[in-house]
């Protein structure tokens, strides 16, 4: 069996037990976090850009970064909740070739993981106000991370191992086809997508990275897409606009600082392609990513 090294890890933000009303209904919510639900009673739906899901009782749900989404409860839910940061040591996410919802049928397993996330993780709930304009911003994120931090070691590995294992759950054939399927991604073209995440402010063209590997602009280009999906300026552009959001979301840097740390040469072009890709302007984007809350 081959060996793996383990490049990702996670920072848990919230974890909490809450009962909902019709209150809890968002439009176009897109977080830099990831949530995973598990539903004990009633009912509602989550939906991204593909699909919608119903929330069922005995079921588990995810809901990956950056995944523009609807949440929804028809009259009472009754539900499990974590939120966490990935992170990763190559800037490679689990999840970056299937940024969609998903479900699968909960284990006793998966119900007795929550309820141990809960009990060595207190006080994670999101207890200073329902409103997300509240809750959702940089000085709540520092404070969550500073609560990792003051964890004990043991408590500390063992968040991590619950969340590795809810992950894992989602990360079945069934679910993760897609990057499965591919075949093994040829080392210089794993090399580039490293250098690409984290290189976002420098020059990324097709010249520039092809160069970098001594391979010819049209042949890379296309190698490139074979085992990423996307020609490199559409990759590129993909990761600038996710790093971007996420900087939008969790700091209080100005567009233009943002628009500089991710490579676009003017605020002009920036914006354009922010909403290109995301459908909003960033101002939009800033004010929408605060749009979900857990109102009783």
């Amino acid at each position: 069996m081959a060996k793996r090294i383990l490049q990702n890890t996670f920072s848990l933000l919230n974890v909490d037990y809450v009962k909902l009303s019709a209150k809890w209904d968002y439009r176009n919510v897109i977080s830099p976090y990831y949530r995973i639900y598990y539903i004990d009673e009633g009912s509602g739906a989550i939906s991204d850009q593909q699909q919608s899901l119903q929330l069922e009782a005995g079921y588990l749900y995810i809901i990956p970064s950056f995944t523009l989404c609807n949440l929804h409860c028809n009259s009472f839910l009754s539900q499990y909740f974590a939120q966490f940061f990935e992170e990763s040591a190559d800037g490679t996410s689990l999840f970056a070739h299937r940024r969609a919802i998903s479900r699968i049928k909960a284990s006793s397993m998966d119900i007795d993981l929550f309820k141990r996330l809960l009990e060595i993780n207190p006080g994670r709930g999101i207890n200073r106000s329902d409103d997300p304009k509240i809750y959702e911003k940089n000085i709540f994120y520092k404070e969550y991370q500073e609560l990792n931090n003051r964890q004990s070691l043991a408590a500390y590995l063992e968040t991590q191992g619950i969340l590795l294992q809810l992950m894992g759950r989602f990360l079945q054939p069934q679910f993760y086809l897609k990057q499965e399927s591919h075949p093994k991604t040829p080392v210089k073209i794993a090399e580039t997508v490293n250098y690409i995440l984290i290189n976002l402010n420098q020059d990324l063209s097709v010249t520039v990275l092809a160069s970098r590997i001594n391979q010819h602009p049209d042949y890379f280009s296309r190698l490139f897409k074979t085992f990423t999906g996307e020609r490199p300026v559409n990759y590129v552009l993909g990761k600038r606009i996710e790093r971007a959001q996420y900087l939008l979301a969790t700091s209080q840097l100005s567009y233009s600082e943002i628009a500089n740390q991710t490579g676009f040469d003017n605020l002009s072009y920036f914006s354009k392609s922010f909403k290109k890709i995301t459908g909003m302007s960033p101002g939009t984007y800033k004010k929408q990513v605060y749009k979900v809350g857990f109102t009783l």
